[in-house]
């Protein structure tokens, strides 16, 4: 059979679906659930318990259990916050390796614990349909970076899925949610908050295409989050035990009167039989989780308006804003989301299921069951190369559609020049070093004066966002493809940090690549003065001549004083000067043949 599954690989449940008869159906296991629990329990000895029997054992068995993998998928060692460790079981984590679970003797990747979530979808699937499905589609959160996705897809090949493509998850409820008004046109706002990743990005659909206008997120913002807070509040209540199994049962609890919260304005917290013989007992009221969850809810704010600004919007611009994720089941947040819009959001959807929906249709779009839709997805940052002088040259702006392909010609930039270093980086800053850098290569050629070699540098980045440079000598044919498998080694914070720092620093930026650009223009200008000197030197008139070395003196002076506009007019004084000697140069060629 040819079909292509969607999945929605999520940090606390997982769905898996098919489209049948021209509508996205999602698959139940053999109890009738269709949400899988993200959660992986391993066994002394035996297969790994998956989904909801791993939950079942999650309080008598912590450090064996594995949840919230997600959040450590494509991640090093040096890359996590304190809060992001605090899970029941053992973590590797070594400066600039990638993190890797310790439990019951071994060591796994968090992929491959994915890997073992992804293959019981596979295997509900399998029995479902009566055949084994093969190809899938499975989304992941806008701002995954490369090495976070290229994770994902080595989890989906290791659970036997040839994967087709990946696919960001508001993206995906978008298609969800606008597969009954494919003739329509709407700007829409997806607020995606789930249990370990937040997402916000503005679409926009015009009969049949959806066009991703613009992103924003943070991959470590979710429902953990809040669960943690929670627990350290209930210890503050007298929580009485530290051991691991009452910890793991109090998160339990702690997630159940979350849930429960949602619709009631109280609820009593039990758990007995602690270590010690000991109970606890607590009320929650629902104000009590709000002001627990504001300074955490409240983070999505900035992000909901830099994504609008991305977009060129404001909010009344919006025609829907669309829920996704667990966590906006909760009143607040659907209170902050109507504060930042403008506008009451948009519930129709199942927030757990309009992921998986949105995957299954593209996997349906790919398999040709689904027509007259286009998906056109954005990256979120800016991607190009470090050039001469140390300024960021981008070749492939934030928020552009992809999958995209697109270049520059570069020339050398000293005398004899062997070899180029091409350095790739992505960012929003006008130097270099304020960029992140995501890989580095050379490519040699033949040694030619400055200016003459030429080097086409490409840059594509595929529908799954994953990036590959290619840099090719023009002369000889020669090339170097690199395909960008650990993009930004950073925190999200830094992601974050990153789109508002430039921001912040867009005029002194910019004031810095202003001078820089003319301070290299000085020095190649006084560098041509000296060379055709050599060359012509005798042949200019003593005043003409006198006039060129004042004006060079005055470039050389205006040099020490970081002053863009005196540099700026020296220049100009000097080019001026430096026409007759200009004129000489080109008569000289033309006599000698040269």
């Amino acid at each position: 059979m040819n079909e292509i599954v969607g999945i929605d690989l999520g940090t606390t449940n997982s769905l898996i679906g098919v489209m049948d008869a021209g509508f996205p159906i999602l698959i139940a296991d053999q109890n009738g659930a269709r949400l899988t629990p993200s959660v992986v329990h391993f066994l002394a000895d035996g297969e790994p318990l998956i989904g909801q029997p791993a939950m079942r054992v999650r309080a008598l068995k912590p450090a064996q259990t594995i949840y919230s993998v997600k959040r450590f998928v494509g991640l090093r060692g040096d890359e996590l916050r304190d809060g992001d460790a605090d899970v029941s079981y053992n973590l590797e984590r070594r400066t600039g390796q990638p993190i890797r679970i310790l439990t019951s003797g071994r060591s796994y990747s968090p992929e491959e614990i994915s890997a073992l979530i992804l293959a019981k979808l596979k295997t509900d699937a399998d029995a479902a349909l009566g055949h084994p499905v093969s190809r899938a589609v499975i989304t992941v959160p806008a701002y995954f970076n490369d090495a976070q996705r290229n994770a994902t897809k080595r989890a989906g090949e290791l659970a036997g899925f040839s994967v087709e493509r990946i696919v960001n998850e508001p993206t995906a409820a978008a298609l969800a949610y606008g597969l009954d008004k494919l003739k329509s046109r709407s700007k829409i706002a997806v607020f995606d908050l789930g249990g370990g990743t937040f997402d916000i990005s503005i679409l926009e659909l015009n009969n049949g295409v959806f066009e991703v206008l613009s992103t924003n997120g943070n991959t470590r913002l979710g429902g953990d989050d809040l669960d943690n807070v929670l627990m350290a509040h209930l210890r503050a209540k007298g929580f009485p035990a530290a051991d691991p199994e009452s910890i793991a049962r109090l998160r339990d609890v702690a997630i159940d009167a979350k849930h429960r919260l949602s619709t009631a304005e109280s609820v009593a917290i039990e758990v007995p039989f602690l270590e010690g013989g000991g109970n606890f007992h607590a009320e929650l009221t629902r104000d009590e989780l709000e002001r627990l969850s504001r300074p955490i809810i409240e983070r999505t704010r900035a992000h909901c308006l830099r994504s609008l600004a991305d977009a060129k919007l404001t909010a009344p611009d919006l025609d829907e804003v669309i829920l996704v994720g667990g966590m906006t089941r909760m009143p607040l947040v659907r209170r902050i989301v109507a504060e930042v819009f403008g506008r009451e959001p948009h519930t129709s959807q199942n927030p757990d299921e309009a992921v998986a929906i949105g995957a299954t249709i593209q996997a349906g779009i790919l398999s040709g069951a689904v027509r007259d839709v286009v998906l056109l997805d954005v990256t979120p940052l800016s991607l190009g190369i470090e050039t001469f002088g140390g300024l960021m040259n981008v070749i492939i702006p934030r928020n552009s559609t992809i999958p995209i392909k697109a270049g520059e010609m570069f020339t050398t930039a000293v005398n004899q020049q062997r070899s180029m270093s091409i350095k790739v980086l992505q960012g929003e800053r006008e130097m270099a070093r304020d960029n992140w850098p995501l890989g580095q290569f050379e490519i040699e050629f033949e040694a030619a004066p400055k200016g003459r070699a030429r080097v086409g540098v490409q840059f594509e980045i595929d529908a799954n966002g994953i990036l590959q440079v290619l840099a090719r000598d023009t002369k000889t044919g020669a090339e170097k493809i690199v395909e960008i498998n650990s993009a930004v080694d950073v925190s999200d914070e830094s992601v974050e940090a990153m789109i508002s720092e430039s921001l912040e620093h867009a005029f002194d930026d910019m004031s810095e690549r202003v001078w820089t650009e003319t301070k290299l223009k000085a020095e190649e200008m006084l560098n041509a003065v000296e060379a055709a000197f050599a060359q012509v030197g005798d042949g200019i008139e003593p005043a003409e001549k006198e006039n060129i070395l004042r004006a060079a003196t005055q470039v050389r002076e205006s040099l020490k004083t970081h002053d863009v506009r005196k540099l700026q007019t020296a220049n100009a004084s000097l080019d001026e000067a430096t026409q007759g000697l200009a004129a000489a140069i080109v008569e000289k060629a033309i006599r000698t043949g040269s």
